[in-house]
């Protein structure tokens, strides 16, 4: 047993931080509820509305927040007790979601709480998700700060495979009522990453500083960091690109799964199945590069890693019009999923590894703000396009204009690429 012990920690250096260890796995937990509800959210809404800009609509909700909340986001968390400041908005969140849950299975859920609770959910996240990544340094230290951010985001796509797996059959089980059942799964869920974060104690944390100088000044050095250090603004420029045209095409799976690879005589629970194996395929690609990460994430190989993660993410984009096969769409998809971990794996790390510490929550919430913050318009953008355009044309556009500005980018300042070996 010692022996196994040892040979986990040398691979898995993160996991020899008993609170990283217990962190991970009560977050584990919850990211399958919330996978869960990813999934059955968007066939809800398709199922109330049939009209793909409400997708579009619920995405922009969703994100929106980002882009007025990051910035300032990343300030006020240099000045907090990140482990309480999760609890605290984890907590918001799970509120949120019992009230999703509650207005679904009374039935009288239309378009627009759809739309309000995805407002407030993603205030909730715009805060938390820079406060979770500040504290990941906190519990392990910068040594095995790489691979915690690798099982994190393992812990992520695992729960992208289990969670669409786990919707087909509580739809079949309710099918009156399933989304809602489904709601309120994901709102329990939230207990367990509650929990293990009233049982860790973050032993590398740094004194908490009080604020001294307004935001905006504060906010400005961070902007200046990014201004004279080129190859990490350049991948702010990347998050950008992908926020903005390239992400949002995943919220039009429903759209793949009903109407690009629809098929005579379609029955409803048929449609949920072929939407959730997609999800499922995206998950599959997506944890088989977390857990590869995890496993070796030597820094010769980031550049190549970043690379291969732009192309197969941006070319699935282009190529999903082109099959209306099953198994090809779903294989696409699991590479989409691959190169979408792949690559948004190694900018975190990264950012977290040659930004200074105290620079770290407000050049990530700048980072945030380019990939999540400016993704609303994206949605409404991607959503309106395929109402009007239909999917195939507005995947083809966007997905080149992502290989023109990212492989630019690439090609003309080779620093983006040295700086990830």
């Amino acid at each position: 047993m010692n022996n196994f012990r040892a040979m986990l920690s040398r691979r898995f250096p993160a996991l020899a931080s008993r609170d990283f260890a217990i962190f991970w796995v009560g977050h584990l937990l919850s990211l399958v509820g919330t996978s869960m509800q990813n999934t059955a959210l968007p066939l809800l809404a398709y199922r109330l509305s049939g009209r793909p800009f409400d997708l579009g609509l619920i995405g922009f909700a969703s994100s929106l927040p980002t882009f007025f909340l990051a910035l300032p986001g990343g300030v006020l968390v240099e000045h907090v007790d990140k482990r309480k400041a999760v609890i605290i908005l984890q907590v918001v969140m799970m509120a949120d979601t019992l009230a999703l849950a509650f207005l679904a299975l009374s039935e009288t859920i239309q378009i627009w709480h759809i739309v309000v609770t995805s407002l407030i959910l993603g205030s909730a996240v715009a805060f938390e998700i820079t406060a979770r990544q500040a504290m990941l340094i906190e519990l392990v230290g910068r040594e095995a700060l790489p691979n915690a951010i690798a099982l994190q985001a393992t812990a992520f796509n695992l729960s992208r495979v289990l969670g669409p797996a786990l919707v087909v059959p509580i739809i079949l089980l309710f099918s009156k009522n399933g989304e809602g059942w489904i709601f309120f799964l994901n709102g329990v869920s939230f207990i367990t990453i509650i929990i293990s974060l009233f049982f860790v104690r973050a032993r590398y944390k740094a004194p908490v500083m009080p604020r001294t100088r307004p935001m905006l000044e504060e906010f400005r050095e961070g902007a200046q960091y990014l201004f004279n250090n080129s190859s990490v603004g350049m991948l702010v420029v990347i998050a950008a690109t992908l926020g903005l045209f390239a992400f949002p095409i995943i919220l039009q799976l429903p759209v793949v799964s009903k109407d690009l690879l629809g098929q005579i005589g379609d029955t409803k629970n048929a449609v949920d199945a072929r939407n959730s194996l997609l999800y499922v395929a995206q998950g599959v690609g997506a944890l088989i590069a977390a857990f590869s990460i995890a496993v070796n994430n030597a820094a010769r190989q980031r550049g190549a890693r970043l690379l291969l993660g732009e192309a197969a993410f941006i070319l699935g984009i282009i190529a999903i019009p082109f099959s209306r096969f099953v198994p090809l769409t779903a294989l696409i998809i699991a590479l989409m999923g691959w190169g979408a971990v792949t690559q948004l794996a190694t900018m975190n790390t990264l950012l977290q590894l040659h930004v200074p510490d105290v620079l770290r929550g407000r050049v990530f919430s700048i980072y945030l703000w380019a990939l999540q913050g400016i993704a609303p318009f994206g949605s409404l953008l991607v959503g309106w396009m395929t109402q009007e355009l239909h999917l195939t044309t507005t995947a083809v556009v966007c997905g080149l204009i992502s290989l023109i500005v990212i492989g630019g980018i690439q090609m003309l300042n080779p620093k983006v690429r040295q700086s990830a070996i």
